[in-house]
């Protein structure tokens, strides 16, 4: 028997649905797709892109049947003239390097904000800086962070015991820049003890944790003591993610779970409960929060409010050849 559904009357249950303001996508990620898109209209396909352009696998295999044609490293991609998108996550400096060594017409879908990180990084280690990366060991933008400078220049922390462990090579040239998909309390941690061991360090002059990160996260925090469950609708990859998963957990959700499809529910997980919180990451386009809803009112009768943290209004321009104006000169 599905027990969603009640057995003596075979009526739908109540469930109240909250959804938390913002959610899904951020500027940065709009930024990458629409270049994405935008290329394929102006160029035509194929298009390739180098690693998924956001950690989306409805937006990759969307972009796919555009004609759009993914590629992990660019010696994938034969001698062409065709455009070379560089996704949103940033890459090491050898990457446009070894683009421009082979004609390829490049373009940089990289989000302004990791960019910020990178000339932050950069700059640090022009002053004689040793930088300290707080981030995740292999997550994409982390490898690009890193891959700005050269090897050893950067150190990698990503737990208060590796901050513990690391001995620098001068306490007194320090800096830090860090990841900009974690959680905003767990860096606030991290941040401290860095602070705590080595006074003199320096950090970025406003925090890297990007603000679509800062404000789905707040959101999750208003909405997530107060219902029974919260879904998370975003890949297991993507790291804004995750965090809002963790950040739900934290706040004292009896059950957080993150997905992609509405076919990924598990209903005996969600027996019972009154009420459910819904966000999405900065990766997940609404139309996947929709089926999960949809999933919902078919097992259940739904009352759906919304929860509104902060207002968004951030844009960031397309790389300028693909700008409508820049064409149409």
């Amino acid at each position: 028997m599905n027990s969603a559904v009640a057995p003596q009357t075979g009526e739908k249950p109540p469930l109240k649905v909250v959804l938390c303001s913002p959610r899904g996508f951020c500027a940065g990620v709009v930024r990458a797709i629409d270049s994405v898109e935008r290329a394929l209209s102006m160029y035509g396909p194929p298009v390739y892109v180098r690693h998924e352009i956001v950690h989306n696998r409805y937006v990759v295999e969307s972009l796919k049947a555009k004609g759009a044609i993914f590629v992990e490293e660019l010696d994938e991609i034969p001698d062409t003239d065709a455009p070379v998108i560089l996704s949103a996550h940033g890459v090491p400096r050898a990457v446009p390097m070894e683009a421009r060594q082979r004609n390829f017409f490049t373009l940089d879908a990289t989000c302004p904000l990791v960019t910020k990180v990178h000339r932050e990084a950069q700059i640090h280690n022009k002053r004689g800086h040793e930088v300290v990366l707080i981030g995740h060991a292999g997550h994409p933008e982390v490898v690009g962070t890193m891959g700005q400078l050269p090897d050893g220049a950067v150190k990698l922390v990503q737990t208060v015991a590796d901050v513990d462990a690391f001995e620098p090579k001068d306490p007194n040239k320090l800096a830090y820049v860090t990841q900009t998909t974690l959680s905003l309390d767990e860096v606030r941690e991290m941040v401290e003890h860095l602070q705590k061991r080595f006074p003199a360090i320096v950090g970025p002059h406003k925090e890297d944790i990007c603000y679509a990160t800062t404000n789905r996260q707040v959101a999750v925090k208003k909405v997530a003591p107060n219902v029974d469950a919260m879904i998370v609708v975003g890949a297991t990859n993507s790291s804004n993610s995750q965090r809002l998963r963790e950040v739900a957990e934290r706040e004292g959700c009896r059950y957080s779970v993150l997905m992609q499809r509405a076919t990924e529910i598990d209903w005996d997980k969600f027996e019972g409960i009154s009420s459910l919180g819904i966000t999405a990451g900065a990766s997940a386009p609404e139309v996947l929060v929709e089926e999960i809803i949809d999933a919902f009112a078919a097992r259940y009768t739904i009352n759906v409010e919304t929860v509104q943290a902060v207002e968004e209004d951030m844009f960031f321009p397309l790389p300028r050849v693909l700008r409508p104006s820049e064409a149409a000169e």
